[in-house]
């Protein structure tokens, strides 16, 4: 038995790291043959990038907020207040003497990569698109379940943009006017129906 589950681990193993050689190597045939089957193993939990030797510094700060409506037995539609998701790994961040890469980067992350396969447009048109738009919502909806009472059956996000004011140049003043905010409201996605 302990044999059959070391090989299996090895196996899983093996091929997790061809696929990633696959994803971040040059095109080739193999890789342009497989590529479906590749993407739907790295995206969205084993994607690769070179960020970590040439990071693109932030140009904007993001606000992300959820909300969850409930549907009750009489057909009423109970809309919960706005809860902070931005707040929430902000806080686990700054009282971590270590902090996780997933608290830094998972909700984040996943809004990039909707902005991505979606753009300004909220209609998926690709199934990465699709399985972006349910990472997005699984995160918001597993998170407030985790820190809010009550049950509900949809999620929808908001998210506040706002650039980051360029610093004063030497000889040059400080821009006085503050960065316009941008809110973005996303539609209503339906859920697992959670209760806590």
């Amino acid at each position: 038995m302990i044999d059959i589950a070391a090989t299996l681990c090895v196996a899983t193993c093996l091929i997790h790291l061809l696929f990633v050689f696959l994803h971040v190597a040059p095109p080739s045939t193999i890789s342009k043959r497989f590529q479906d089957r590749i993407n739907a193993w790295i995206f969205p939990l084993f994607e690769q990038n070179w960020k970590l030797f040439a990071p693109n510094p932030e140009s904007f700060n993001q606000k992300i907020s959820v909300r969850t409506m409930h549907t009750t037995r009489n057909g009423t539609r109970q809309v919960s207040d706005w809860f902070d998701l931005s707040a929430l790994d902000d806080a686990a961040v700054r009282h971590s003497v270590f902090p996780s890469h997933t608290a830094q980067n998972t909700l984040r992350r996943a809004w990039t990569s909707y902005l991505e396969t979606h753009g300004g447009n909220d209609q998926p048109h690709s199934d990465r698109a699709r399985m972006m738009q349910e990472y997005l919502s699984n995160i918001a909806a597993d998170r407030v379940a985790a820190h809010r009472r009550g049950p509900f059956q949809s999620v929808q996000l908001r998210v506040r943009t706002r650039p980051i004011a360029a610093s004063a140049a030497e000889g040059n003043p400080q821009q006085t006017t503050p960065p316009r905010e941008e809110v973005r409201h996303l539609p209503w996605w339906e859920v697992t129906p959670r209760a806590n």
